[in-house]
């Protein structure tokens, strides 16, 4: 049995995330390891989790990249993806991935796997010389590429989730995929503007 502190001082059993928590005026709300206003698309690409929270890992990705107007991140969560509707997709056959929350470019929210599993963004990665992110973290992708800029609407619903998520876990560090991947990754790019996360 984990256990996280909240600003308020009391403890939080991982198994018993059922108190809810308000930040500031935002709708962000925690109960039961979900986000109570995101869109749910449960996803099966999970594993349970063993270690305590307290690393945020941001993502972007897009299927075909670069290409918003579709479900296709959400089927490859699901693992219903179509791998004959483009090219790129054949290297994706027999990848089992997902994340907690996807951020679409209208701000849309969706979480696939609570906050109490693992989910499986990763991949080989290390943080302060701890390997399998995925044991420690929360992953969050955001619809995009990294040459290219993320929208108003992403980073004012992405700083209300990591702001929710710090004070809920007590996390300090959120970092983008290409510093735990530095080798495979580049996500979420030169262009993210990590000044947004600090606005008041």
């Amino acid at each position: 049995l984990f256990f996280f502190k909240h600003k308020t001082a009391y403890e939080i059993p991982l198994r018993l995330v059922g108190s809810e928590i308000c930040i500031r005026d935002s709708f962000m709300r925690i109960s039961d390891s979900f986000f109570v206003d995101a869109k749910k698309i449960l996803s099966p690409n999970f594993s349970e989790r063993e270690k305590n929270i307290d690393l945020i890992v941001l993502h972007s990705i897009s299927l075909p990249e670069g290409e918003y107007d579709n479900d296709n991140v959400e089927d490859l969560f699901m693992n219903k993806l179509n791998f004959d509707l483009h090219s790129s997709f054949q290297g994706l056959r027999n990848v089992k991935v997902s994340a907690h929350l996807y951020v679409k470019r209208d701000g849309t929210i969706i979480q696939f796997v609570p906050f109490n599993k693992c989910a499986w963004h990763a991949g080989e990665s290390i943080f302060k010389g701890r390997k399998n992110c995925n044991e420690f973290s929360i992953g969050i992708e955001i619809q995009g590429k990294v040459d290219e800029e993320y929208t108003r609407e992403q980073y004012k619903n992405l700083k209300k989730i990591v702001d929710a998520l710090k004070i809920f876990f007590q996390i300090d560090d959120v970092v983008a995929h290409s510093e735990i991947s530095p080798e495979r990754k580049k996500d979420p790019g030169p262009l993210f503007d990590w000044s947004k996360l600090d606005e008041s």
